[in-house]
């Protein structure tokens, strides 16, 4: 789904507004934890890594996408940026890396989720750990799926970019599947001014996992002072209301 839509992400996502709204939060975890060496998994086109090296951090990405990578290295270099961008998904971050370790690791953007196994979450949370410096910050931005279960709306906003004389309307809803799995599609319209519109549609499964199960596994893994949120701008995380679920965790020194 993602090397398919690579090329329309950036339109897709309001860069500008999200990164007003969510670096503040971010660079306060960071510096909480004393942070300075951030890996960015599940980085897509690399926005947030960039973001953050501009700021004075040092930062790494990964993502399982090759689509998403390339456009992550061409989104850097047009930054004038030398940022190391590795293609690896959950789970083989630290061979893939060489063993490195961060202060702070991320994964936003519903990003977990993608993985379908109980048993994979708890790779992917242990190759995180693995990752992290003694004391190092762990920041997830997942939707809220208690939340997203309790009414299983299918509809979410949709959203609009105009470029010269070109314009795209992205449309995502869900599918919620026998099996408990939720699959998540964009629909990408486009069109040239006086022309006609041409759609794509991409589709990938969601494993719809909720506070209470990612604690324990945090938990088990190791993760301590694990904080909740129900956005990325730090508001008070409500079960039934919040649209996110934002946690941060924490590797004992």
């Amino acid at each position: 789904m993602y090397d398919s839509f690579s090329n329309s992400y950036d339109r897709f996502v309001n860069w500008d507004n999200r990164l007003i709204v969510e670096l503040p939060f971010i660079e306060e975890k960071l510096k909480q934890a004393n942070a300075t060496t951030v890996l960015d998994s599940a980085c897509g086109t690399g926005v947030h890594a960039i973001a953050l090296a501009q700021k004075g951090f040092t930062t790494v990405g990964a993502d399982i996408s090759a689509g998403m990578i390339t456009r992550a290295r061409l989104n850097a270099q047009v930054q004038g940026l030398e940022i190391p961008f590795y293609l690896a998904g959950f789970g083989e971050l630290q061979e893939t890396l060489g063993g490195q370790q961060f202060g702070a690791i991320l994964c936003l953007g519903n990003s977990l989720p993608h993985l379908l196994r109980l048993q994979a979450f708890y790779a992917a949370l242990a190759d995180f750990y693995q990752c992290l410096l003694p004391g190092g910050v762990f920041v997830i931005q997942n939707r809220n799926f208690d939340l997203v279960l309790r009414h299983k709306d299918r509809w979410m906003e949709p959203q609009s970019h105009h470029e010269g004389k070109r314009e795209w309307i992205f449309l995502r809803f869900y599918d919620y599947e026998p099996t408990g799995l939720i699959t998540f599609n964009i629909i990408t319209l486009r069109k040239q001014v006086d022309g006609n519109w041409e759609q794509d549609i991409a589709s990938t499964q969601l494993f719809p996992i909720q506070q209470v199960e990612l604690k324990s596994m945090l938990e088990r893994i190791g993760f301590k002072q694990i904080e909740y949120y129900g956005n990325m701008q730090g508001a008070s995380f409500e079960p039934s209301k919040s649209g996110n679920l934002v946690m941060v965790a924490r590797k004992p020194v």
